[in-house]
């Protein structure tokens, strides 16, 4: 079984939470376990429940095999200020375990240090953060640097989710 953390936090974008729940649900091999902070229930930007499966504060990269960090400008605003978040991707990526992170979610990789010297995409608005952390920025469907996949736009979550599920074969 193929363990995945997908980030949710209060105002995260809704189907860039959703689609990668969904998605990575049709693939047999996968298991997404949905982390909050504290573990609390959240509404996305649409209203829609995030019922959690445990707390960000309790993920330990031994159990996760990767993680998706989903968009939302509130969102990450917040969810970059959670140091055991920060802590668990900083680990995810210095293991080289699998990240997938969409729109602002790039926000999250430059708080964790996983950017100076890697390719990547973040929403346009974050791009200057990108490239001030030491980063190089691409505006394409799925940029793949490694362990690392990003994507700017929710227009591109079937390429990028495609990119994400293919690191593991």
């Amino acid at each position: 079984m193929i363990n995945i953390a997908l980030i949710g936090g209060a105002h995260v974008q809704d189907h860039e939470f959703f689609y990668p729940k969904y998605r990575l649900s049709e693939e047999l091999e996968f298991k997404t376990f949905v982390a909050t902070p504290g573990k609390e229930l959240v509404l996305t930007n649409r209203g829609s429940k995030i019922i959690p499966d445990l707390a960000i504060e309790d993920l330990n990269v031994l159990d996760f095999q990767g993680v998706v960090i989903p968009g939302g400008a509130l969102a990450i605003e917040y969810l970059r200020q959670n140091k055991a978040l920060i802590n668990f991707v900083e680990s995810m990526n210095l293991a080289s375990k699998p990240i997938a992170s969409i729109c602002q979610g790039a926000q999250i990789l430059i708080s964790a240090k996983a950017v100076r010297g890697r390719t990547l995409s973040g929403y346009y608005s974050i791009r200057e953060d990108i490239v001030n952390a030491g980063g190089t920025y691409l505006d394409l469907p799925a940029v793949i640097d490694k362990n690392l996949i990003t994507t700017a736009h929710y227009k591109d979550m079937g390429p990028w989710m495609k990119e994400f599920i293919l690191l593991f074969n």
